[in-house]
C-alpha cells in the first residue's frame, strides 16, 4: 500500500532524511517518531507529494508519486497538526467543496456520517472562527476523510482535543485502519502510538534506527534489560534522554 525505496531529502549539503526503506500495507499503523529535528515532518511531506524527494522512490496504492502524482494522490489523505481552512466557508461548504475537488458523487450521507462521527453535526453552518481549535481540527479530518483515502499520514492528531475527543480521535483511527487503510502517525506522544499502532518506526538525524511490530522491539529491548516499554526502548534506542519519572506523561520534547 505504501512503498518507500531509499529515500533521501536534502537541503543543500544538510541530509533531512538519509535512505530510508519503509512498507505499511493494509490495515496497519505504523508510528513515524524520533527526537525534534529527526526527520520526521519531512518524511511525511516527501510521502504525501508535497516537496520531491531528492533520491529514491515513493509508491501509493501501486501509483509513483512522481510519475503518476495525481492517481496517488486521489489515494491518500494528509493531516497535520495546523488544520489549514477557508475563513468565509461554513463547515458544510467545506464539505461541499471537497467532494467537488476529489470528484465525490452524493457525498451527503457520506458527509453527515462524518460530522456525526467527529461531533460536528450541530455546527453545519458555522465558519472556522465560530469554531475552537478541536473543532477546526475534526472538520479538516472530515474532509481529508470524504474520499475514503486508503493511505492516511496523520502529524500530531490530538492536537487541540478535550479528552472525549482524544478517545473518539484514537476509535476513528483505528476504524479506518480495520477497514483497511495503511496509516502513518507521527506523534511525540509514545503513549497513543502505543495504544493504536502495530508497527513503530524510530528515526535519528533522518536515518532509520529501529523498525518492527511493536511486539517486536519491544521484545528485543525486553530480552536485554526486562520489560521494555515504548518509551524505555525509545531512550535506549536514541539514547538522547532518561524515561519521564513515574507519573509524568511519556512526552517527548
Amino acid at each position: 500500500m505504501i512503498q518507500v525505496k531509499a529515500l533521501t531529502k536534502l537541503y543543500g549539503e544538510f541530509v533531512a532524511v538519509k535512505e530510508l526503506d519503509l512498507e505499511v500495507q493494509p490495515g496497519e499503523v505504523m508510528g513515524l517518531v524520533g527526537p525534534n529535528g529527526a526527520g520526521k515532518t519531512t518524511t511525511l511531506r516527501c510521502l504525501a507529494g508535497i516537496i520531491p524527494p531528492t533520491r529514491g522512490s515513493i509508491h501509493i496504492c501501486g501509483h509513483d508519486l512522481a510519475q503518476e502524482p495525481i492517481a496517488a494522490k486521489q489515494q491518500l489523505a494528509f493531516f497535520t497538526d495546523e488544520p489549514r481552512l477557508f475563513d468565509y466557508l461554513t463547515v458544510q461548504q467545506h464539505l461541499a467543496f471537497t467532494a467537488r475537488i476529489y470528484q465525490v458523487r452524493n457525498y451527503e450521507p457520506l458527509a453527515d456520517q462524518l460530522l456525526t462521527e467527529l461531533e460536528l453535526a450541530g455546527k453545519k453552518n458555522a465558519v472556522p472562527g465560530e469554531l475552537s481549535r478541536g473543532m477546526k481540527q475534526k472538520l479538516a479530518i472530515a474532509c481529508g476523510l470524504l474520499h475514503a483515502p486508503r493511505v492516511i499520514y496523520f502529524d500530531e492528531p490530538l492536537t487541540g482535543l478535550d479528552p472525549i475527543g482524544i478517545r473518539r480521535m484514537k476509535d476513528s483511527i483505528l476504524k479506518r485502519a480495520r477497514d483497511g487503510a495503511a496509516i502513518i502517525i507521527s506523534s511525540h506522544l509514545l503513549h497513543l502510538v502505543e495504544e493504536i499502532c502495530s508497527h513503530i518506526l524510530i528515526l535519528k538525524d533522518g536515518k532509520k534506527i529501529i523498525h518492527g511490530t511493536l511486539s517486536e522491539i519491544t521484545q528485543k529491548f525486553s530480552a536485554e534489560a526486562g520489560d521494555a516499554s515504548l518509551e524505555e526502548v525509545f531512550f535506549r534506542a536514541t539514547g538522547d534522554a532518561e524515561p519521564a519519572k513515574a507519573g509524568e506523561p511519556p512526552l517527548i520534547k
